[in-house]
């Protein structure tokens, strides 16, 4: 809203085209989601349902009992009027924030039921959200190029830009994004290791989104496409605006949600005075996926979220291997590794290896911090 009231503002005052500056709207809008979590959070505290520990765990799983979950729910919705203040929003970006909103509300309906939601209803309701903002991220991109059947990615170990068709891109990219927000969900069971490593990951990808797709010349430098390929197919009118203006936008979105983030880890560190429930889990994952597909390459998923997908996606990942293995008639013993390793990866740390929550926090962002520069070197320089 701001950016565009800037234009008659500025007429009254001069300091007003400062609206206009994604960095400033982005800085703005940190602190604002920041600050109104941070003071606002504690009095919805009592609104909130309360978690019933996970006994699988023994003590240490029956730490959280009684504490009020679901506490995303508000994280998010304080976030949503500082988001529609300061991005400039367009229709595509709409649809997207509605399906971000639509995952967290189902992760709250979810926390409040009495019986959890079976599988595959969570699972059906993951799979609309999922293709719906996939479908919307397409329109986006579509509607600045002019072109509806394919939309141009770029990919690594692969110059230039690839084409890839419509139906394609939206089934695939739904895909991933069901995958990132389960990961993400199956991550959420640590005082504030759901809510660090999705923070880590969203500060990174905002900085990639402005300083480097939004950045042409940093961008022809990193080898996102090729200068005379796009000059003779036209893409470079279509990376330089459409590609550019996206990535600014959604680093402005990000970073606003990365300010909630932050206000809300300051009540969930431990010992944590509330958790972020289904509600919190499901719209950072879906947050996270969004911002990779915004950059305009689906693998660097691989970069941005290394440790939430083997933390929380090796779970789903074991769960379909073994009932591809019952279904055939393969029987894995007990004592294999598949079945040793507890998922998510945190609670086998934690019962296996008697790990800590503190150590648990501080190992996985530890390691989620080394692995995404150096993954997002193979993935981004080497072309």
């Amino acid at each position: 809203m701001l950016y565009y009231l800037s234009s008659y503002l500025t007429e009254f005052w001069g300091p007003f085209r400062l609206l206009q500056s994604h960095v400033f709207l982005l800085a703005f809008g940190t602190v604002l989601a920041g600050l109104l979590t941070l003071f606002l959070l504690p009095k919805f505290f009592r609104f909130l349902p309360s978690d019933h520990g996970k006994a699988i765990l023994g003590k240490d799983g029956m730490v959280s009992k009684g504490k009020p979950t679901g506490g995303g729910f508000f994280v998010t919705l304080l976030a949503l009027p500082v988001i529609l203040l300061v991005m400039p929003l367009r229709l595509p970006d709409l649809g997207v924030i509605g399906c971000l909103y639509l995952s967290m509300l189902f992760g709250y309906l979810d926390d409040r039921s009495n019986l959890p939601w079976g599988e595959l209803k969570k699972g059906l309701l993951d799979v609309i959200v999922s293709v719906g903002a996939a479908a919307c991220i397409f329109w986006g991109y579509a509607e600045g190029t002019g072109d509806w059947m394919t939309l141009q990615v770029w990919l690594p170990f692969v110059k230039g830009m690839v084409g890839i068709p419509w139906w394609l891109y939206i089934s695939a990219a739904g895909f991933m994004l069901w995958f990132v927000m389960n990961a993400t969900n199956c991550s959420d069971g640590v005082d504030g290791l759901a809510g660090t490593l999705t923070l880590v990951t969203i500060v990174v990808l905002a900085g990639l989104l402005y300083g480097v797709i939004g950045n042409l010349n940093l961008a022809q430098y990193f080898r996102i496409f090729d200068p005379q390929v796009a000059r003779e197919s036209g893409e470079i009118v279509a990376f330089g605006g459409t590609h550019a203006r996206m990535a600014a936008r959604w680093s402005v979105t990000l970073m606003t949600v990365g300010g909630s983030v932050a206000g809300y880890l300051w009540w969930n560190a431990e010992p944590s005075k509330v958790l972020m429930g289904d509600a919190g889990s499901r719209f950072l994952g879906l947050l996270v996926g969004v911002g990779v597909l915004v950059t305009g390459n689906p693998l660097l998923v691989f970069a941005m979220a290394p440790v939430i997908l083997v933390n929380g996606g090796g779970g789903l990942g074991k769960l379909v291997l073994l009932r591809l293995a019952k279904k055939i008639g393969f029987q894995i013993g007990d004592d294999s590794v598949i079945k040793r390793i507890r998922f998510p990866l945190h609670d086998h740390c934690k019962k296996n290896l008697k790990w800590s929550n503190a150590q648990v926090l501080m190992r996985f962002s530890l390691l989620q911090a080394f692995l995404m520069p150096l993954l997002l070197i193979i993935l981004i320089k080497v072309r």
